[in-house]
C-alpha cells in the first residue's frame, strides 16, 4: 500500500507539475503576474515566497494550480503592490507584471494552452526514452487462428499490417486496441507480405460468447525494432499518437454509452492501477520492467490530462480558450462576471463528478 501511494504521488505529481509549469512559464514569458504556483489541492503543507510568488505544496496530491493575478476573481492588483505597512515593494509583496485580464488575448490564449501542451511535451520526452530502451513492437502477425476471421480474410503468419481503415498502424498494440474496441464492424486491412508487396483485404471480426467481445483471430510474433537515434524520435511520436487515439476512442465509447461507471477511474482508481501494474510487472519480469511500465503510465496519463483539459467545457483550459476565441471574433471580451459564473458552474459540476468517481473507486476497491 505504501509503495502504491508513493508511486502514485511521483507519477501524478510529475504529470501535474508539467501541466502547471506550462501555465507558469508561458504566463511569465508574456508578462502576466503569477500569485501562486501550487502542487496538490486542499490545505497547505509547506510554502515559501520568492520574488513575490508563493510556491505551495498541498495535502492532496490530485491536482495543482498556477494562479494568475486577476483570473477568475483572484484579487487583482495594478502595477506595484502595497504592503500591510503601506509601502510599495513589488519585489517582496508581489511579482512584477500585468494582471491576466490586462494581457492581450493572444498572450492569454498561449498561457492557457501551454498547460496541456507541456503535458504532450512530457509524454513525448518519456516516450522517446522508452523507445530508446525497449524499441518498438512491430505489427507483424505471429499466428492466425484456424477458422478465425483473419484466416477467412487471407492473412498469414509474417504479414505486416500497415493500415486498418484510415488509420496507419505502427505498433501491434494498435491492432490489439482496434480489435478490442470493435463491435463487429468490417475492417479494411492493408498489409504487406514478403515477396508479394502490399495487399488489401476485408476482415469481419467474429464474436466470442465466452468473452463477450469480437476477435480478429491473430497474435503478434514478438517482433521488436531496435531504434536508431532518428527512429527513437519517430516512434516516440507514434507512441504519443497511440495514446491520443486510445484516449479519444475511450471518450467516444463513454459518450455512446459503451462504457460503464466502472470503466472510469479517478485518483483512487489510478493509484490502484499503478500499484497493480507495478506488482504484476515486477512479479513476472523483474523491477527494471516494472519501472518501464510506470513510464508507460506517465505517457498515457500525461496525454490523457492534456486532452481532457482541452475539452471545451467550463472551468477547463478548453472552456477558457472558447471564451477567448469568442473574444477574438467579437473584438471584445465576454464580461468577466458572466464568464466567471459559467466557469464556477462548471467547476461545481466537475467537483461533483470527481466526488462521484472517487466514491465509485473506493466502493470498487472494497468489494
Amino acid at each position: 500500500m505504501i509503495r502504491t501511494i508513493i508511486l502514485f504521488v511521483i507519477i501524478f505529481g510529475l504529470v501535474v507539475i508539467s501541466h502547471e509549469l506550462g501555465h507558469f512559464l508561458i504566463g511569465r514569458k508574456n508578462g502576466i503576474r503569477v500569485l501562486e504556483f501550487a502542487v496538490g489541492m486542499g490545505p497547505t503543507l509547506f510554502s515559501f515566497k520568492k520574488n513575490g510568488i508563493k510556491y505551495s505544496l498541498k495535502l492532496l496530491p490530485i491536482g495543482g494550480a498556477c494562479m494568475y493575478d486577476g483570473e477568475d476573481g483572484v484579487e487583482q492588483t495594478s502595477g506595484e503592490t502595497t504592503s500591510a505597512s503601506g509601502s510599495l515593494d513589488a519585489e517582496e509583496d508581489g511579482p512584477r507584471g500585468i494582471a491576466f485580464t490586462e494581457a492581450n488575448v493572444w498572450a492569454r490564449m498561449a498561457s492557457v494552452f501551454a498547460g496541456p501542451f507541456f503535458n504532450f511535451i512530457l509524454a513525448f520526452m518519456v516516450a522517446a526514452v522508452l523507445t530508446a530502451i525497449t524499441g518498438a513492437d512491430l505489427p507483424v502477425i505471429g499466428n492466425v487462428a484456424e477458422g478465425a476471421a483473419a484466416a477467412e480474410a487471407g492473412l498469414q503468419k509474417g504479414d505486416v499490417i500497415v493500415k486498418i481503415g484510415r488509420e496507419p498502424i505502427h505498433f501491434f498494440r494498435e491492432v490489439s486496441m482496434i480489435s478490442f474496441l470493435n463491435q463487429g464492424e468490417p475492417l479494411e486491412i492493408v498489409y504487406e507480405r514478403e515477396g508479394e508487396g502490399r495487399r488489401t483485404t476485408l476482415l469481419t471480426p467474429q464474436y466470442s460468447e465466452d468473452d463477450g467481445r469480437y476477435y480478429m483471430g491473430i497474435t503478434d510474433d514478438g517482433a521488436f525494432l531496435k531504434c536508431n537515434p532518428l527512429q527513437v524520435f519517430q516512434y516516440g511520436f507514434y507512441e504519443v499518437e497511440y495514446c491520443v487515439k486510445l484516449t479519444f476512442k475511450s471518450l467516444t465509447m463513454l459518450v455512446r454509452g459503451r462504457l460503464t461507471k466502472d470503466d472510469v477511474a479517478g485518483p483512487v482508481g489510478i493509484a490502484q492501477m499503478v500499484g497493480e501494474s507495478y506488482d504484476q510487472a515486477e512479479e513476472n519480469y523483474g523491477t527494471p520492467y516494472a519501472i518501464l511500465t510506470m513510464l508507460q503510465i506517465v505517457v498515457l496519463l500525461s496525454v490523457n490530462l492534456g486532452i481532457m483539459n482541452l475539452l471545451p467545457l467550463p472551468a477547463l483550459d478548453g472552456g477558457r480558450l472558447v471564451f477567448m476565441f469568442v473574444e477574438v471574433i467579437r473584438g471584445k471580451p465576454v464580461p468577466p462576471e458572466k464568464e466567471g459564473m459559467v466557469h464556477f458552474a462548471g467547476l461545481v459540476v466537475l467537483m461533483a463528478l470527481m466526488l462521484f468517481i472517487m466514491y465509485n473507486d473506493i466502493m470498487r476497491l472494497v468489494r
